[in-house]
Formats: C-alpha cells, structure tokens, sequence
C-alpha cells in the first residue's frame, strides 16, 4: 500500500498470511535500503525509529520530501498533478521518489521472491510507477535478471481495505 502509510500484506496460494505475530509484509517500518548519505537517518518516524520505508514511500513522505528539497509545501496529489505538467521540482520529487520505493521494493523480492507485487493506495494511481519501476527495482535485485511484475491494482484506493477485509476471522470465538 502507498498511500497516508505504507505496508503490505503477502497471498499464499490464495490466502492471506499472517504470521504468528500478525505483521506479514509489514515491510514500511523497516529501514530505506541502500540509503544515501543524505538519507540517513532519516527522518522520524510515527513508531520511534527513523528512516523508515514509510517516511520515504508514503503521500506524506513523498510532500516532506518535497518541502525539505525545495522550501514549498505540497500534497503527493499536487506533486503529481505538477510533474504531469513538467514542473521542474515535482519531476525531481517524483524521480527520487521512483528511486527510494524501487530499493525499497527490490528488498521485498530479495526477501520474498514473490510471483507479482501488486501495488495499492493513493499513489498507486501514479500511471508513471508501471514503466519505471521494473529498470530501477532490477540493480537491486540479487539475481541476474528481476522476473517480478509491479501489477496496478483491480479495485483503485480501496484496494488495502479490501485486503485488511481479508484479515478479518471467519469464525470469530
């Protein structure tokens, strides 16, 4: 999910996986891999640590991003809308943007090694991420060759709801 946070869930042979402790694809509260000097430690994070994914690759993260850079305040939507238009600033946001959840993502297959990621929430809808990512994800990758799809999701924004929903006990005690 990229979107106000960001995190995950992973599908096993249909069915969503938990864990015993119930964080399986929780991968926004780990660090940015591969961080830059200029990214470390990063900025701080809601659950005490810094540098998280999630203060990189979230909306949020995207428009601190952006103001740290540039010294203008901005949404991720306002970035977006901008950098369609060629604006300068927000196509350098997004470049870098681009870059951070593509380490972030190739530590996802390095680990996982999953059939497809299927990306969801409000920066899903950035058409731009399903021909730049799969180039910027494959140096990252331990392999000779990434064969992992970056897959637009089928239900837009609701798309992480509709896969909490998932989560939810069948039979509850």
């Amino acid at each position: 999910i990229l979107g106000t946070g960001t995190g995950g869930g992973l599908v096993v042979d249909g069915r969503p996986l938990t864990g015993p402790n119930a964080i399986a694809g929780e991968w926004g509260h780990n660090p940015l891999p591969w961080a830059t000097p200029e990214e470390t430690p990063g900025p701080p994070c809601y659950c005490r640590k810094a540098g998280c994914i999630e203060v990189w690759c979230s909306g949020p993260g995207l428009a601190a991003d952006f103001a740290r850079v540039t010294g203008r305040p901005s949404t991720a939507e306002q970035i977006a809308t901008d950098a369609a238009a060629g604006e300068p600033d927000a196509l350098l946001a997004l470049a870098r943007y681009e870059d951070r959840l593509a380490r972030a993502l190739a530590s996802v297959i390095n680990i996982v090694d999953p059939d497809a990621i299927v990306l969801g929430g409000g920066l899903s809808n950035l058409d731009r991420l399903y021909t730049t990512l799969a180039a910027m994800i494959e140096p990252h990758v331990f392999s000779d060759r990434c064969w992992t799809p970056i897959l637009k999701n089928k239900w837009g924004d609701s798309s992480g709801v509709r896969g909490a929903a998932w989560l939810w006990p069948q039979d509850p005690p």
